[in-house]
């Protein structure tokens, strides 16, 4: 009887074990909150234009550094996810880009977000977007912390302790000589990245139909 009560409750612990397991925290709030952010964003620019002359050499300065900052993005988030597509939330990525910073995809995504504002010709949005995605990002990485200090413990405290959240230190980076990867998930990356690529001319062409009227411009941003 006692054995029978003893196996009983030692598979009701394992039940209430599972039902407690740390769950990885769900990425579709945060898609949402971004593309709501980017719908916005492309709302407000139809009706604006860059405060700088478009013809300047300011205006082609502040332009380039944010084509250059896309690119960035773009290899960042493809290097990125060498190390961590498929194995997400399973294993504990620790080399590379994650020897230097703990979410370099999220880190390279709000340089794009920054890149963006500055291929528009403006500053105060180009602050705009990277204090947007900061505060998306960061809300997002803190739950995503939780999930992993509950499933790695002492490992990921470790980890945690030497390397900061987003800012890198490149001090700290080191590599193994070799790694499997998803090609699944470099190829979803990559035409994720399109997406940044498709900047560059959609802004263009917004600035066209204003130039010839067809857009009309309510306020300028610097």
């Amino acid at each position: 009887m006692l054995g029978a009560s003893a196996k009983k409750a030692s598979v009701k612990g394992t039940m209430m074990s599972a039902s407690i397991a740390p769950q990885p925290f769900n990425q579709r709030k945060r898609l949402l909150v971004v593309q709501g952010l980017s719908i916005a964003a492309i709302g407000s620019l139809l009706f604006s234009r860059p405060g700088w002359d478009e013809a300047s050499t300011l205006h082609e300065l502040i332009e380039m550094t944010g084509f250059v900052l896309i690119l960035v993005c773009i290899f960042g988030r493809l290097w990125s996810i060498l190390y961590v597509g498929g194995r997400k939330n399973t294993e504990l990525a620790v080399n590379g880009p994650y020897s230097i910073t703990r979410n370099p995809l999220y880190l390279f995504s709000m340089i794009g977000a920054f890149g963006i504002g500055l291929m528009f010709g403006s500053i105060i949005v180009a602050v705009v977007l990277g204090v947007c995605t900061y505060a998306v990002f960061g809300i997002t990485a803190r739950k995503e912390e939780a999930f992993l200090l509950g499933k790695f413990g002492p490992k990921y405290e470790a980890y945690a302790a030497r390397t900061p959240r987003f800012w890198p230190k490149l001090w700290l980076y080191h590599d193994e000589h070799q790694h499997t990867f998803s090609t699944k998930a470099l190829r979803s990356t990559f035409f994720d990245a399109l997406y940044f690529l498709a900047v560059f001319p959609a802004i263009e062409g917004i600035e066209y139909l204003q130039v010839i009227g067809y857009l009309p411009t309510y306020f300028w941003l610097f």
